[in-house]
């Protein structure tokens, strides 16, 4: 491949990822999230109450980002910390009632910028994107590929 089709790749690359969170930004503000928020949201659905530490790890941001967006979140009544049992120092981040009410829209909101995003994709081009930004997330975090079965990620 010409190193100027190299370039144009990652170009459209960034392109659709900026304008994949522009859209789910939209959606999101319209439940009163920020870009970001919903990431935290979505991974204390799966797993309440971790440590800020454990959530930035699992995100991949540096830990005073999730700690402002933590604190944003819990002022917005959606979020509280709790100290741990075992070390007071620790807090640990729990959803409120608020917070897990709002998963849904999150939720919605997540699948309609997909369904925007594949329009006009069959299943089988579907699948064999899936799989190219698996290779693509391989490839610059440095680690092994590890396919799961997506073919049931893509039944949702």
């Amino acid at each position: 491949m010409a190193k100027a089709d190299k370039t144009a790749t990652m170009s459209r690359l960034h392109s659709a990822a900026r304008l994949a969170r522009t859209a789910l930004a939209a959606r999101l503000l319209a439940h009163g999230f920020y870009a970001g928020q919903d990431q935290i949201m979505l991974a204390l659905d799966r797993e309440d109450g971790q440590t800020p530490g454990n959530l930035a790890g699992k995100l991949g941001v540096r830990p005073p980002t999730i700690t402002k967006t933590i604190n944003r979140l819990q002022a917005q009544g959606f979020l509280e910390k709790r100290a741990s049992n075992a070390d007071a120092r620790q807090a640990h981040i729990f959803l409120t009632d608020a917070g897990r009410e709002t998963i849904r829209a999150i939720e919605k909101s997540v699948k309609k910028t997909e369904k925007q995003a594949l329009k006009g994709l069959d299943k089988k081009d579907q699948k064999a994107l899936f799989k190219l930004l698996v290779r693509i997330e391989a490839n610059l975090s440095n680690e092994e590929l590890v396919l799961i079965d997506d073919d049931a990620e893509l039944e949702d």
